[in-house]
């Protein structure tokens, strides 16, 4: 049996349940594609999966332990073998997208339908930026464009402006015509500015919830806050967007779509159809061919690191992406 090398969950937990082992290397379907990955992404998402909290969110993800012991979704490589259905897809095409639910890109290799989100790797962009392109950005244009729908000339917070979601937010916002505030700590605010923002708050000097300022939109990257501590820092009809999902969110997205003007609103990016991930991917690759988004890039582990990459990211300090090399 043809063997690969993997990081598996062996359990819920923090860094010490990540291991390399050899496993066995995935066996195609007629409509699939078998990807040599290069690059995937690791995201703050796949450790707060790796918890296994919420508990609401097993039901997704396995119960006692990870349905897919595999972690991580995004991913950037080349194509090394094609089912024999696969018509959209030859040996050698250098590809990139995530595998959702799937996830069990942290290894060599990867099984991915030519109908899931899965699409060529444009000419200049790099496997390891293309790996984040499925976390942070794909996110975020969700988000701002299609769950807030951005107008120009509006104002948007971005709480959590220097991490993953965050750098994206702030260049999409800016492109999509928005006056954009970046929150995140002084350290950081000249990488925030340098990504479009217009102004940046210095989360340890200043809560935005309690300034004078009012936005049209604002955008939670992290989760800290919550619609209540927001509403003062909300024009009347703004909008409290977070992917977090909290079962307070939960609470004020039910009772502000029967009551008042402001919103809370929440949406599991990765739970939508592979056609509508795979457009929103292609606007992307439209904006950053503009030149107007980039990757920003913390670290990069190979596969073996895992463990520290994750620590990394729990610590909460990240800038960015992270990434592991899985193949040079």
């Amino acid at each position: 049996m043809r063997k690969m090398r993997a990081i598996t969950a062996i359990g819920y937990g923090t860094a010490e349940v990540l291991k390399l082992q050899r496993v066995p290397k995935p066996s195609i379907k007629p409509n699939e594609v078998l990807v040599k990955i290069e690059a995937a992404s690791f995201t703050r998402a796949d450790v707060m999966m790796l918890t296994g909290k919420p508990y609401l969110s097993r039901l997704f993800v396995g119960v006692t332990q990870p349905k897919h012991p595999i972690p991580g979704t995004g991913f950037a490589g080349v194509v090394a073998e094609t089912g024999s259905e696969v018509a959209q897809f030859k040996i050698g095409d250098a590809v990139f997208g995530e595998t959702t639910l799937g996830f069990s890109t942290h290894a060599e290799f990867v099984a991915v339908p030519q109908e899931g989100v899965i699409l060529p790797l444009p000419s200049g962009l790099s496997p390891s930026e293309a790996a984040t392109w499925c976390d942070g950005p794909l996110t975020s244009i969700n988000f701002l464009q299609e769950l807030a729908d951005i107008r120009p000339g509006q104002r948007v917070l971005i709480n959590g402006a220097s991490g993953s979601l965050g750098t994206a937010a702030v260049q999409i916002a800016r492109y999509l015509g928005a006056e954009v505030t970046g929150v995140c700590s002084a350290r950081n605010a000249g990488l925030v500015l340098s990504l479009g923002a217009h102004h940046v708050i210095d989360y340890a000097q200043t809560d935005f919830t309690q300034s004078d300022e009012a936005y049209d939109i604002i955008y939670d990257t992290v989760g800290k806050s919550s619609f209540t501590a927001c509403r003062k820092a909300l024009t009347p009809s703004g909008q409290y967007l977070s992917p977090v999902m909290k079962g307070r969110l939960l609470w004020d997205m039910l009772w502000t779509g029967i009551n008042g003007k402001q919103k809370a609103k929440f949406a599991a990016s990765g739970l939508k159809k592979a056609p509508e991930l795979r457009t929103l991917l292609q606007t992307l690759i439209a904006i950053w061919q503009e030149g107007k988004l980039r990757a920003i890039i913390d670290r990069q582990y190979p596969l073996e690191r895992a463990a520290e990459a994750h620590k990394h990211i729990a610590a909460g300090h990240k800038k960015g992406n992270v990434v592991l090399i899985i193949q040079e």
